[in-house]
Protein backbone atom coordinates (compact mmCIF):
# COMPACT_ATOMS: atom_id res chain seq x y z
CA UNK A 1 0.00 0.00 0.00
CA UNK A 2 1.31 3.61 -0.96
CA UNK A 3 0.84 6.74 0.64
CA UNK A 4 0.93 10.36 -1.45
CA UNK A 5 1.61 13.33 0.16
CA UNK A 6 0.96 16.49 -1.35
CA UNK A 7 2.73 19.63 -0.30
CA UNK A 8 1.05 23.38 0.21
CA UNK A 9 2.51 25.73 -1.82
CA UNK A 10 1.23 28.33 1.32
CA UNK A 11 3.68 27.27 4.11
CA UNK A 12 5.74 24.62 1.93
CA UNK A 13 5.52 21.96 4.91
CA UNK A 14 4.32 18.50 4.58
CA UNK A 15 0.30 17.87 4.08
CA UNK A 16 -1.74 14.90 5.58
CA UNK A 17 -2.47 12.21 4.10
CA UNK A 18 -5.49 11.82 2.11
CA UNK A 19 -6.34 8.21 3.51
CA UNK A 20 -5.27 7.19 6.97
CA UNK A 21 -6.54 3.58 7.12
CA UNK A 22 -4.80 2.38 9.75
CA UNK A 23 -5.50 5.62 11.88
CA UNK A 24 -1.45 6.42 12.45
CA UNK A 25 -2.52 10.12 12.50
CA UNK A 26 -4.25 9.61 16.12
CA UNK A 27 -1.09 7.54 17.76
CA UNK A 28 1.76 9.38 19.71
CA UNK A 29 4.60 10.35 17.67
CA UNK A 30 7.91 10.15 19.44
CA UNK A 31 9.72 12.68 16.93
CA UNK A 32 8.63 14.33 13.81
CA UNK A 33 9.30 12.48 10.72
CA UNK A 34 12.27 13.58 8.52
CA UNK A 35 11.58 15.56 5.62
CA UNK A 36 13.60 17.01 2.94
CA UNK A 37 12.79 20.53 1.75
CA UNK A 38 11.74 21.18 -1.81
CA UNK A 39 14.71 22.84 -3.74
CA UNK A 40 14.76 26.25 -4.45
CA UNK A 41 13.45 26.90 -7.88
CA UNK A 42 15.20 30.30 -8.11
CA UNK A 43 18.05 32.28 -5.90
CA UNK A 44 18.62 36.14 -6.29
CA UNK A 45 21.96 37.10 -5.26
CA UNK A 46 22.94 40.29 -2.79
CA UNK A 47 25.72 42.46 -4.59
CA UNK A 48 25.65 44.46 -1.31
CA UNK A 49 23.84 44.89 1.72
CA UNK A 50 21.23 47.85 2.61
CA UNK A 51 22.29 50.77 2.55
CA UNK A 52 20.92 54.33 3.71
CA UNK A 53 19.47 55.87 0.78
CA UNK A 54 20.15 59.27 2.08
CA UNK A 55 23.06 60.18 4.06
CA UNK A 56 22.05 63.81 5.91
CA UNK A 57 25.81 63.67 7.47
CA UNK A 58 27.67 63.25 3.85
CA UNK A 59 29.88 60.52 5.82
CA UNK A 60 32.58 59.71 3.54
CA UNK A 61 34.46 57.65 6.29
CA UNK A 62 33.25 53.86 7.86
CA UNK A 63 32.58 54.84 11.72
CA UNK A 64 31.09 51.90 13.76
CA UNK A 65 29.98 50.70 16.83
CA UNK A 66 31.34 47.24 18.42
CA UNK A 67 27.66 46.17 18.71
CA UNK A 68 27.49 47.02 14.65
CA UNK A 69 26.71 44.21 12.61
CA UNK A 70 26.12 45.57 9.11
CA UNK A 71 28.18 48.91 7.46
CA UNK A 72 25.37 51.43 6.37
CA UNK A 73 27.54 53.65 4.17
CA UNK A 74 29.48 52.15 1.25
CA UNK A 75 33.23 53.34 0.85
CA UNK A 76 34.78 53.42 -2.75
CA UNK A 77 37.69 51.43 -3.63
CA UNK A 78 39.62 54.23 -3.82
CA UNK A 79 39.53 54.96 -0.03
CA UNK A 80 40.35 51.49 0.73
CA UNK A 81 42.66 50.67 -1.39
CA UNK A 82 44.74 53.96 0.12
CA UNK A 83 48.06 53.12 1.60
CA UNK A 84 49.21 53.62 5.45
CA UNK A 85 49.70 56.58 6.48
CA UNK A 86 52.28 57.81 8.57
CA UNK A 87 55.76 55.77 10.21
CA UNK A 88 55.60 52.49 10.60
CA UNK A 89 56.14 51.31 14.06
CA UNK A 90 59.11 49.76 15.05
CA UNK A 91 58.52 47.45 17.38
CA UNK A 92 55.92 45.76 15.75
CA UNK A 93 53.44 46.11 19.06
CA UNK A 94 50.59 48.49 19.02
CA UNK A 95 49.71 48.32 22.14
CA UNK A 96 53.55 48.76 23.61
CA UNK A 97 52.92 52.56 25.12
CA UNK A 98 49.48 51.72 26.23
CA UNK A 99 50.19 51.06 29.76
CA UNK A 100 52.84 54.49 29.72
CA UNK A 101 50.34 57.29 30.60
CA UNK A 102 51.51 59.10 33.19
CA UNK A 103 49.62 61.93 35.39
CA UNK A 104 52.77 63.76 34.19
CA UNK A 105 52.36 62.88 30.63
CA UNK A 106 52.90 60.43 28.22
CA UNK A 107 56.38 58.35 28.64
CA UNK A 108 58.03 57.25 25.37
CA UNK A 109 61.00 55.57 24.16
CA UNK A 110 64.00 56.98 22.56
CA UNK A 111 66.23 54.84 20.59
CA UNK A 112 69.78 55.29 21.59
CA UNK A 113 72.89 53.53 20.24
CA UNK A 114 75.53 52.15 22.80
CA UNK A 115 77.95 54.66 21.24
CA UNK A 116 76.37 57.76 21.66
CA UNK A 117 75.32 56.88 25.43
CA UNK A 118 78.68 55.73 25.83
CA UNK A 119 80.55 59.45 25.11
CA UNK A 120 77.94 61.49 26.72
CA UNK A 121 78.57 59.07 29.57
CA UNK A 122 82.17 59.87 29.63
CA UNK A 123 81.56 62.87 28.73
CA UNK A 124 79.46 63.63 31.48
CA UNK A 125 81.79 61.57 34.16
CA UNK A 126 85.16 62.93 32.86
CA UNK A 127 84.16 66.88 31.99
CA UNK A 128 81.12 66.92 33.80
CA UNK A 129 78.46 67.49 31.28
CA UNK A 130 76.61 66.23 28.50
CA UNK A 131 73.29 66.71 26.47
CA UNK A 132 70.13 66.86 27.59
CA UNK A 133 67.96 63.94 26.00
CA UNK A 134 64.84 65.44 27.09
CA UNK A 135 62.30 66.11 23.69
CA UNK A 136 60.92 69.64 25.52
CA UNK A 137 62.19 72.38 23.47
CA UNK A 138 61.89 74.91 26.08
CA UNK A 139 64.70 72.25 28.41
CA UNK A 140 68.45 73.54 28.14
CA UNK A 141 70.34 71.49 25.87
CA UNK A 142 73.39 71.11 28.02
CA UNK A 143 72.96 69.32 31.62
CA UNK A 144 75.63 70.11 33.76
CA UNK A 145 78.53 72.64 33.75
CA UNK A 146 77.48 74.97 31.18
CA UNK A 147 81.06 76.54 31.21
CA UNK A 148 83.21 73.63 30.70
CA UNK A 149 80.79 72.45 28.00
CA UNK A 150 81.81 76.42 26.08
CA UNK A 151 85.48 75.63 26.71
CA UNK A 152 85.25 72.26 24.96
CA UNK A 153 82.75 74.09 22.29
CA UNK A 154 80.07 71.79 23.47
CA UNK A 155 82.09 68.74 22.02
CA UNK A 156 81.72 64.84 23.46
CA UNK A 157 84.48 62.98 24.59
CA UNK A 158 84.53 60.79 21.13
CA UNK A 159 84.84 63.74 19.10
CA UNK A 160 87.59 65.98 21.20
CA UNK A 161 90.90 66.05 19.26
CA UNK A 162 94.25 67.34 20.69
CA UNK A 163 96.27 70.08 18.52
CA UNK A 164 99.68 68.79 17.51
CA UNK A 165 101.36 71.26 19.50
CA UNK A 166 99.53 69.79 22.90
CA UNK A 167 100.62 66.29 22.03
CA UNK A 168 104.51 67.27 21.69
CA UNK A 169 104.43 69.16 25.49
CA UNK A 170 102.51 66.44 26.54
CA UNK A 171 105.11 63.84 25.25
CA UNK A 172 108.12 65.70 26.46
CA UNK A 173 106.93 65.22 29.64
CA UNK A 174 107.25 61.86 29.58
CA UNK A 175 110.08 60.05 31.23
CA UNK A 176 112.65 57.99 29.30
CA UNK A 177 112.03 54.20 28.96
CA UNK A 178 115.64 52.75 30.01
CA UNK A 179 117.76 51.08 28.77
CA UNK A 180 116.84 47.36 28.22
CA UNK A 181 119.56 45.01 29.26
CA UNK A 182 118.78 46.79 32.77
CA UNK A 183 116.74 45.21 35.11
CA UNK A 184 117.36 47.39 38.28
CA UNK A 185 118.69 50.74 39.52
CA UNK A 186 118.32 54.55 37.79
CA UNK A 187 118.61 53.66 34.09
CA UNK A 188 116.28 50.30 34.55
CA UNK A 189 113.92 49.21 31.74
CA UNK A 190 110.26 50.79 32.52
CA UNK A 191 108.85 50.66 28.52
CA UNK A 192 105.44 52.10 28.50
CA UNK A 193 105.32 51.93 32.12
CA UNK A 194 107.49 55.06 32.62
CA UNK A 195 105.88 57.68 34.83
CA UNK A 196 105.10 61.75 34.04
CA UNK A 197 107.37 64.35 35.26
CA UNK A 198 104.72 66.35 37.81
CA UNK A 199 103.77 62.75 39.35
CA UNK A 200 105.98 62.61 41.99
CA UNK A 201 105.28 63.56 45.26
CA UNK A 202 106.49 67.12 46.20
CA UNK A 203 108.43 67.97 48.82
CA UNK A 204 107.32 69.95 51.78
CA UNK A 205 110.41 72.05 53.46
CA UNK A 206 109.77 72.69 57.06
CA UNK A 207 112.20 74.86 59.33
CA UNK A 208 115.26 76.63 58.30
CA UNK A 209 117.60 75.96 55.26
CA UNK A 210 119.33 72.58 56.61
CA UNK A 211 115.88 71.27 58.07
CA UNK A 212 114.63 71.76 54.21
CA UNK A 213 117.25 70.02 53.23
CA UNK A 214 116.82 66.86 55.34
CA UNK A 215 113.08 67.04 54.47
CA UNK A 216 114.58 66.72 50.78
CA UNK A 217 117.05 64.19 51.07
CA UNK A 218 114.52 61.66 53.24
CA UNK A 219 111.74 62.23 50.94
CA UNK A 220 113.69 61.23 47.66
CA UNK A 221 115.09 57.89 49.85
CA UNK A 222 111.29 57.59 50.23
CA UNK A 223 110.55 57.84 46.42
CA UNK A 224 113.35 55.31 46.36
CA UNK A 225 111.54 52.62 48.15
CA UNK A 226 108.08 53.47 46.97
CA UNK A 227 109.00 53.36 43.27
CA UNK A 228 111.32 49.57 43.68
CA UNK A 229 109.37 48.73 46.15
CA UNK A 230 110.31 46.63 49.42
CA UNK A 231 112.04 43.16 48.01
CA UNK A 232 109.86 39.96 48.27
CA UNK A 233 111.01 37.24 50.75
CA UNK A 234 112.52 35.14 48.99
CA UNK A 235 113.49 36.67 45.89
CA UNK A 236 116.82 36.53 44.33
CA UNK A 237 119.27 37.54 47.08
CA UNK A 238 116.62 37.85 49.83
CA UNK A 239 116.33 34.01 50.53
CA UNK A 240 116.38 33.22 54.71
CA UNK A 241 115.70 29.63 56.48
CA UNK A 242 114.51 29.27 59.59
CA UNK A 243 114.90 26.44 62.16
CA UNK A 244 112.18 25.02 64.42
CA UNK A 245 113.96 22.95 66.69
CA UNK A 246 115.30 23.67 69.89
CA UNK A 247 118.96 22.77 69.32
CA UNK A 248 120.82 21.85 66.17
CA UNK A 249 122.58 19.52 67.54
CA UNK A 250 122.06 16.52 70.47
CA UNK A 251 124.16 15.85 72.84
CA UNK A 252 126.80 13.99 70.89
CA UNK A 253 126.87 16.89 68.62
CA UNK A 254 125.00 15.18 65.70
CA UNK A 255 122.50 17.27 63.78
CA UNK A 256 119.18 15.82 62.37
CA UNK A 257 121.39 14.77 59.03
CA UNK A 258 122.50 11.39 60.98
CA UNK A 259 119.86 8.80 60.96
CA UNK A 260 118.24 7.67 64.18
CA UNK A 261 119.67 4.45 64.45
CA UNK A 262 118.18 3.96 68.16
CA UNK A 263 114.42 5.11 67.30
CA UNK A 264 114.69 3.23 63.97
CA UNK A 265 116.96 0.23 63.42
CA UNK A 266 115.74 -1.13 60.31
CA UNK A 267 117.32 1.91 58.91
CA UNK A 268 120.38 -0.43 58.62
CA UNK A 269 118.77 -3.05 56.78
CA UNK A 270 119.08 -2.70 52.98
CA UNK A 271 116.19 -1.45 50.81
CA UNK A 272 113.86 -3.51 49.44
CA UNK A 273 115.59 -6.46 51.51
CA UNK A 274 111.68 -7.00 53.14
CA UNK A 275 108.23 -7.94 51.48
CA UNK A 276 106.26 -4.94 51.21
CA UNK A 277 102.61 -5.01 52.19
CA UNK A 278 99.54 -2.42 51.37
CA UNK A 279 99.08 0.40 53.98
CA UNK A 280 95.69 1.04 55.42
CA UNK A 281 95.56 3.00 58.34
CA UNK A 282 96.62 7.02 58.58
CA UNK A 283 99.18 7.25 62.30
CA UNK A 284 100.51 10.50 61.47
CA UNK A 285 99.46 13.74 59.60
CA UNK A 286 101.67 16.74 59.24
CA UNK A 287 100.71 20.41 58.80
CA UNK A 288 101.94 23.70 58.06
CA UNK A 289 101.70 24.07 54.58
CA UNK A 290 98.96 26.76 53.85
CA UNK A 291 98.27 25.59 50.41
CA UNK A 292 98.40 22.53 48.35
CA UNK A 293 101.55 20.38 48.62
CA UNK A 294 102.95 19.87 45.15
CA UNK A 295 106.13 17.46 44.94
CA UNK A 296 107.42 15.46 48.40
CA UNK A 297 111.30 14.12 48.37
CA UNK A 298 112.95 11.60 50.66
CA UNK A 299 116.27 12.00 51.82
CA UNK A 300 118.71 9.15 50.29
CA UNK A 301 120.00 6.13 51.69
CA UNK A 302 118.29 6.16 54.47
CA UNK A 303 114.56 8.04 54.04
CA UNK A 304 113.92 9.56 57.43
CA UNK A 305 114.11 12.96 56.98
CA UNK A 306 111.83 14.34 53.51
CA UNK A 307 111.87 17.65 51.90
CA UNK A 308 108.30 19.14 50.77
CA UNK A 309 107.72 21.64 48.20
CA UNK A 310 104.33 23.88 48.52
CA UNK A 311 102.18 26.71 46.32
CA UNK A 312 102.60 29.00 49.18
CA UNK A 313 105.70 29.50 47.81
CA UNK A 314 107.73 27.55 51.09
CA UNK A 315 110.04 24.50 51.32
CA UNK A 316 110.03 22.14 54.31
CA UNK A 317 112.16 19.34 55.87
CA UNK A 318 110.51 17.18 58.01
CA UNK A 319 111.18 14.69 60.55
CA UNK A 320 109.38 11.02 60.12
CA UNK A 321 111.15 8.81 63.45
CA UNK A 322 111.99 10.81 66.31
CA UNK A 323 108.78 13.17 67.09
CA UNK A 324 107.25 13.64 63.66
CA UNK A 325 108.03 17.61 63.36
CA UNK A 326 108.45 20.42 60.95
CA UNK A 327 112.18 20.43 61.34
CA UNK A 328 113.40 23.54 58.74
CA UNK A 329 111.62 25.85 56.60
CA UNK A 330 113.73 27.64 53.56
CA UNK A 331 112.06 30.98 52.03
CA UNK A 332 113.55 30.63 48.62
CA UNK A 333 110.93 31.43 46.22
CA UNK A 334 108.19 33.85 45.73
CA UNK A 335 105.95 31.59 43.15
CA UNK A 336 104.93 28.15 43.51
CA UNK A 337 107.52 25.39 44.25
CA UNK A 338 107.56 22.96 41.21
CA UNK A 339 110.38 20.38 41.84
CA UNK A 340 112.98 19.42 44.52
CA UNK A 341 115.89 16.66 43.82
CA UNK A 342 118.64 15.46 46.69
CA UNK A 343 122.05 15.07 45.53
CA UNK A 344 123.45 11.71 46.31
CA UNK A 345 124.65 12.20 49.86
CA UNK A 346 121.71 14.29 50.66
CA UNK A 347 123.37 17.58 52.06
CA UNK A 348 122.72 19.76 48.74
CA UNK A 349 119.60 19.56 47.20
CA UNK A 350 117.82 21.56 44.05
CA UNK A 351 114.70 23.57 44.07
CA UNK A 352 112.58 24.89 41.01
CA UNK A 353 109.46 27.22 40.94
CA UNK A 354 107.07 29.22 38.71
CA UNK A 355 109.27 32.29 39.67
CA UNK A 356 112.03 31.16 36.91
CA UNK A 357 114.59 30.51 39.78
CA UNK A 358 116.63 26.99 40.36
CA UNK A 359 118.27 27.43 43.92
CA UNK A 360 120.85 25.01 45.37
CA UNK A 361 120.64 24.73 49.42
CA UNK A 362 122.24 23.49 51.96
CA UNK A 363 120.06 21.04 54.09
CA UNK A 364 121.66 21.01 57.18
CA UNK A 365 122.58 24.55 57.50
CA UNK A 366 119.35 25.58 54.90
CA UNK A 367 122.18 28.27 53.44
CA UNK A 368 121.63 29.12 49.93
CA UNK A 369 124.80 28.01 47.43
CA UNK A 370 123.62 29.38 44.28
CA UNK A 371 121.21 30.32 41.62
CA UNK A 372 120.26 29.58 38.37
CA UNK A 373 118.17 30.83 35.74
CA UNK A 374 117.75 31.33 31.88
CA UNK A 375 114.41 33.25 31.75
CA UNK A 376 112.46 30.36 31.53
CA UNK A 377 110.50 28.33 33.78
CA UNK A 378 112.12 25.12 34.85
CA UNK A 379 109.43 22.02 35.19
CA UNK A 380 111.73 19.41 36.73
CA UNK A 381 115.34 19.16 37.92
CA UNK A 382 117.19 16.29 38.51
CA UNK A 383 120.97 15.44 39.40
CA UNK A 384 123.66 13.51 37.76
CA UNK A 385 123.48 9.56 39.59
CA UNK A 386 127.01 9.37 39.21
CA UNK A 387 129.22 10.13 42.27
CA UNK A 388 131.61 12.08 40.55
CA UNK A 389 129.20 14.19 38.97
CA UNK A 390 127.33 15.40 41.22
CA UNK A 391 128.33 19.08 40.35
CA UNK A 392 125.81 18.41 36.86
CA UNK A 393 122.37 18.44 37.16
CA UNK A 394 119.88 18.74 33.96
CA UNK A 395 116.44 20.98 34.24
CA UNK A 396 113.61 20.67 31.77
CA UNK A 397 112.33 23.85 30.90
CA UNK A 398 109.42 25.74 29.45
CA UNK A 399 110.83 26.49 26.07
CA UNK A 400 110.92 22.93 25.33
CA UNK A 401 115.01 22.53 26.34
CA UNK A 402 116.45 20.50 28.56
CA UNK A 403 119.48 22.42 30.05
CA UNK A 404 122.67 21.35 31.87
CA UNK A 405 124.15 23.29 33.97
CA UNK A 406 127.93 23.14 35.95
CA UNK A 407 127.37 23.99 39.63
CA UNK A 408 130.64 24.75 39.90
CA UNK A 409 130.88 27.59 37.48
CA UNK A 410 127.02 28.12 36.98
CA UNK A 411 127.27 27.67 33.43
CA UNK A 412 125.25 25.93 30.80
CA UNK A 413 127.29 23.61 29.39
CA UNK A 414 124.70 21.53 27.04
CA UNK A 415 121.24 22.31 25.57
CA UNK A 416 118.80 19.37 24.38
CA UNK A 417 116.47 21.00 22.15
CA UNK A 418 114.41 18.36 20.06
CA UNK A 419 111.13 18.35 22.02
CA UNK A 420 107.91 20.43 20.68
CA UNK A 421 106.70 21.35 24.46
CA UNK A 422 107.76 21.54 27.78
CA UNK A 423 109.64 18.86 29.11
CA UNK A 424 108.20 17.63 31.88
CA UNK A 425 110.09 14.55 33.74
CA UNK A 426 113.67 13.64 33.35
CA UNK A 427 114.80 9.80 34.40
CA UNK A 428 118.08 8.21 33.96
CA UNK A 429 118.50 4.39 32.75
CA UNK A 430 121.69 2.10 31.53
CA UNK A 431 124.01 3.09 34.52
CA UNK A 432 123.35 6.75 34.41
CA UNK A 433 124.21 6.62 30.40
CA UNK A 434 121.31 7.69 29.07
CA UNK A 435 118.35 9.32 30.43
CA UNK A 436 114.87 9.71 28.90
CA UNK A 437 112.37 12.64 28.71
CA UNK A 438 108.90 13.27 28.09
CA UNK A 439 107.06 16.37 26.71
CA UNK A 440 103.53 17.73 26.38
CA UNK A 441 104.23 16.93 22.55
CA UNK A 442 103.25 13.32 23.68
CA UNK A 443 106.31 11.84 22.83
CA UNK A 444 109.32 10.53 24.54
CA UNK A 445 112.51 10.54 23.78
CA UNK A 446 116.01 8.84 24.91
CA UNK A 447 119.54 10.67 25.12
CA UNK A 448 122.73 9.85 25.47
CA UNK A 449 124.19 12.01 28.20
CA UNK A 450 126.05 14.86 27.03
CA UNK A 451 125.19 14.46 23.52
CA UNK A 452 122.48 16.54 22.20
CA UNK A 453 121.14 14.12 19.71
CA UNK A 454 118.36 11.71 20.53
CA UNK A 455 118.41 7.84 19.93
CA UNK A 456 115.03 6.88 20.60
CA UNK A 457 112.00 8.74 19.48
CA UNK A 458 108.77 7.53 20.57
CA UNK A 459 105.70 9.06 19.05
CA UNK A 460 102.25 6.90 18.59
CA UNK A 461 99.00 8.36 17.73
CA UNK A 462 97.27 6.89 20.43
CA UNK A 463 100.03 8.54 23.03
CA UNK A 464 99.24 11.19 25.63
CA UNK A 465 101.17 13.51 27.64
CA UNK A 466 102.98 11.31 30.22
CA UNK A 467 103.33 14.43 33.45
CA UNK A 468 105.38 11.58 35.27
CA UNK A 469 107.63 8.42 34.74
CA UNK A 470 109.16 6.42 38.00
CA UNK A 471 112.02 3.79 37.41
CA UNK A 472 111.28 -0.06 39.02
CA UNK A 473 114.05 -0.82 41.56
CA UNK A 474 115.00 -3.97 38.95
CA UNK A 475 116.18 -0.59 37.04
CA UNK A 476 114.62 -2.83 34.34
CA UNK A 477 111.51 -0.83 33.41
CA UNK A 478 110.39 2.88 33.78
CA UNK A 479 106.35 3.37 34.37
CA UNK A 480 105.28 6.31 32.89
CA UNK A 481 101.62 8.40 33.71
CA UNK A 482 99.51 8.50 30.90
CA UNK A 483 97.17 11.53 30.72
CA UNK A 484 94.58 9.09 29.67
CA UNK A 485 93.72 7.45 32.48
CA UNK A 486 96.17 4.76 32.39
CA UNK A 487 99.80 3.55 33.26
CA UNK A 488 102.16 2.64 30.95
CA UNK A 489 105.93 0.63 31.35
CA UNK A 490 108.96 0.73 28.87
CA UNK A 491 111.68 -0.95 29.11
CA UNK A 492 115.52 0.51 29.79
CA UNK A 493 117.28 -1.31 27.30
CA UNK A 494 115.58 -1.14 23.80
CA UNK A 495 112.34 1.53 24.92
CA UNK A 496 109.60 -1.05 24.08
CA UNK A 497 106.56 -0.81 25.49
CA UNK A 498 105.62 -3.67 27.67
CA UNK A 499 102.25 -4.75 25.97
CA UNK A 500 101.64 -6.99 28.96
CA UNK A 501 102.07 -4.17 31.61
CA UNK A 502 99.32 -1.49 31.45
CA UNK A 503 97.79 -0.06 34.61
CA UNK A 504 94.54 1.39 34.72
CA UNK A 505 91.72 1.78 36.57
CA UNK A 506 92.33 5.34 38.04
CA UNK A 507 91.08 9.05 37.36
CA UNK A 508 94.49 11.32 36.65
CA UNK A 509 93.23 13.13 33.32
CA UNK A 510 94.61 16.75 33.89
CA UNK A 511 96.88 15.90 36.31
CA UNK A 512 100.85 15.12 37.26
CA UNK A 513 100.43 12.46 39.91
CA UNK A 514 103.51 11.15 40.77
CA UNK A 515 103.99 7.14 40.47
CA UNK A 516 105.46 4.88 43.09
CA UNK A 517 106.98 1.21 43.48
CA UNK A 518 107.86 -0.76 46.52
CA UNK A 519 111.09 -1.11 47.67
CA UNK A 520 110.86 -4.83 46.62
CA UNK A 521 108.82 -3.72 43.55
CA UNK A 522 105.99 -6.07 44.16
CA UNK A 523 103.20 -3.06 44.04
CA UNK A 524 103.02 0.17 41.91
CA UNK A 525 101.14 2.92 42.98
CA UNK A 526 99.49 6.08 42.05
CA UNK A 527 97.60 8.77 43.49
CA UNK A 528 94.75 10.24 41.37
CA UNK A 529 92.31 13.27 40.97
CA UNK A 530 89.66 12.29 43.81
CA UNK A 531 92.08 12.01 47.30
CA UNK A 532 92.66 8.34 46.20
CA UNK A 533 95.79 5.77 46.26
CA UNK A 534 95.27 3.15 43.97
CA UNK A 535 97.63 0.27 44.44
CA UNK A 536 98.51 -2.63 42.03
CA UNK A 537 100.25 -6.02 41.75
CA UNK A 538 102.64 -5.67 39.31
CA UNK A 539 103.09 -9.34 38.29
CA UNK A 540 99.36 -9.43 37.09
CA UNK A 541 98.12 -5.87 36.45
CA UNK A 542 95.14 -5.80 39.05
CA UNK A 543 93.70 -3.52 41.34
CA UNK A 544 94.47 -5.00 44.89
CA UNK A 545 93.47 -1.47 47.04
CA UNK A 546 92.01 1.61 46.66
CA UNK A 547 92.71 3.74 49.65
CA UNK A 548 90.76 7.22 50.39
CA UNK A 549 93.51 9.23 51.95
CA UNK A 550 92.68 12.98 51.09
CA UNK A 551 89.78 15.62 49.90
CA UNK A 552 91.81 16.74 47.13
CA UNK A 553 94.27 15.09 44.54
CA UNK A 554 97.17 13.19 45.76
CA UNK A 555 100.07 14.64 43.82
CA UNK A 556 102.47 12.87 45.48
CA UNK A 557 103.80 10.06 47.50
CA UNK A 558 106.99 7.76 48.53
CA UNK A 559 107.36 4.48 49.43
CA UNK A 560 109.49 4.52 53.02
CA UNK A 561 112.90 2.16 51.40
CA UNK A 562 113.40 0.31 55.03
CA UNK A 563 109.92 0.11 55.75
CA UNK A 564 107.41 -2.97 54.98
CA UNK A 565 104.12 -1.10 54.78
CA UNK A 566 104.88 3.07 55.04
CA UNK A 567 103.79 5.40 52.38
CA UNK A 568 104.04 9.28 52.73
CA UNK A 569 101.37 11.39 50.71
CA UNK A 570 100.62 14.48 50.06
CA UNK A 571 97.44 16.23 48.60
CA UNK A 572 96.48 19.50 47.17
CA UNK A 573 94.67 20.02 50.51
CA UNK A 574 98.14 21.25 52.22
CA UNK A 575 98.30 17.83 54.45
CA UNK A 576 100.63 15.09 54.05
CA UNK A 577 100.14 11.86 55.63
CA UNK A 578 102.00 8.73 56.71
CA UNK A 579 100.22 5.12 55.74
CA UNK A 580 100.87 2.04 57.36
CA UNK A 581 99.40 -1.48 57.39
CA UNK A 582 97.45 -3.07 60.11
CA UNK A 583 100.18 -5.47 60.39
CA UNK A 584 102.81 -2.21 60.95
CA UNK A 585 100.95 0.22 62.42
CA UNK A 586 103.29 1.57 65.22
CA UNK A 587 104.99 5.01 64.67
Amino acid sequence: MSLVQHYSSEDEGPASPTNDAFGLTSLPASKKPRVEPPKPTSVIPHSAPDVLSEDPLKQTSLITRPTDTQMNVNITYDDMMLPTQGPENPYGDRNRFVNQNALAGHVEEQSMSDYAFRQQHLTHSIFGYSANPSVDPNAPAIVGSIEAARANGFDTFGSMKISRSQKKALKRKRKAAGNLEVVEGGDAYVGPWASWEGDDAKETPVGADGEEEESEEESEEEQIVRRKGKPKRGAPGQESTVFHGKSMTDYQGRTYMHPPIVEAPQLQSEAGSQESFLPKVCVHTWTGHTQGVSVIRLLPNTGHIFLSGSMDTKIKLWDIYTHGNCLRTFHGHVKAVKDLTFSNDGRQFLSCGYDRQMKLWDTETGQCLNRFSNGKIPYVVRFHPDDDKQNIFLAGMSDKKIVQYDIRTGDITQEYDQHLGPVNTITFVDENRRFVTTSDDKTIRAWDFDIPVTIKYIAEPYMHSMPAVTIHPSKKYFAAQSLDNQILVYSTDNFRQARNKRFAGHSIAGYACQLGFSPDGKWISSGDGEGNMIFWEWKTGRIKSRLKTHSKVVIAHEWLPHETSKVITASWDGLIKLWVSTLFCAF
